[in-house]
């Protein structure tokens, strides 16, 4: 663990639970169920770049599966559909977000229609994810759209814990400005800041919310940085066995071992 996070230790405080409605995030101060997970495209325009795609002028919206899911220390099971020669052969990978949980605002009000200033609000706080993506799925086996590849059962790895927003300033931390890494055995392969996200969190909130409501328990996946492994010469994909760290400064390490399912 980098010591340029400032600390070398984490609580690890937040763990999922998988009910007959779907999944819980449990933390010390309670259950909250997963209600939606929304994801970001290309949110970093080195990402888009090294796709050889232009940055959107409007956020990229996409969901996941709010089953896929899972905890620090969890497998990421990768299914035999993923894995199939006749749909692509195993093209899995990984990406590293800051990811928000959407929580109730003043006085209990639900996240509705709400301003880039009042936004913060409505955080229920701040933790890791990895967005692991089957990228033929994401790519070609789904008319373009994004929710296959993407939603398979632990393919959204979430913790240690979870941050408020009050904490992470505390800590001397802006969420405008965090370190994002994410190594596969123990090789960086992603690194960067959230300052280059060209949509900050309070942004994202507010478009999300314009005209619809976010219930508490929403997830958004704020978008990953460049150094994904279907961008790389020779490209990378996740393997059974293989070892994935997301670390954000000021939140912690999520860690989850790959398994052929």
């Amino acid at each position: 663990m980098g010591d340029w996070f400032g600390f070398e230790w984490y609580d690890v405080s937040m763990k999922t639970r998988n009910t007959s409605v779907g999944v819980e995030l449990v933390t010390d101060s309670g259950a909250m169920l997963v209600r939606q997970v929304f994801g970001i495209g290309r949110n970093y325009a080195a990402h888009a770049a090294e796709q050889g795609l232009e940055a959107p002028a409007h956020p990229m919206v996409f969901t996941k599966n709010p089953m896929s899911v899972c905890s620090d220390g969890d497998e990421i099971v990768i299914p035999p559909i993923a894995r199939d020669e006749g749909f692509g052969g195993n093209q899995t990978d990984f990406e590293a977000e800051l990811t928000v949980i959407i929580g109730e605002g003043p006085d209990g009000q639900l996240c509705k229609d709400v301003s880039r200033g009042d936004a913060m609000g409505y955080v229920h706080g701040f933790t890791c994810a990895n967005d692991v993506s089957a990228r033929w799925w994401q790519k070609k086996g789904s008319g373009g759209q994004f929710c296959r590849g993407k939603g398979f059962d632990t393919f959204c790895p979430m913790g240690p814990r979870v941050v408020s927003v009050e904490e992470l300033a505390a800590g001397g931390h802006d969420v405008r400005d965090l370190r994002v890494v994410c190594r596969v055995n123990g090789e960086v392969m992603q690194d960067a800041s959230t300052a280059q996200m060209m949509f900050p969190v309070d942004v994202l909130i507010e478009e999300l919310s314009k005209g619809t409501t976010l219930l508490p328990g929403t997830v958004i996946l704020t978008g990953t940085p460049s150094g994904v492994g279907m961008a790389r010469e020779p490209q990378v994909w996740l393997h059974d066995g293989d070892e994935v760290e997301v670390e954000i400064e000021g939140i912690g390490l999520l860690k989850n071992r790959v398994r052929f399912g």
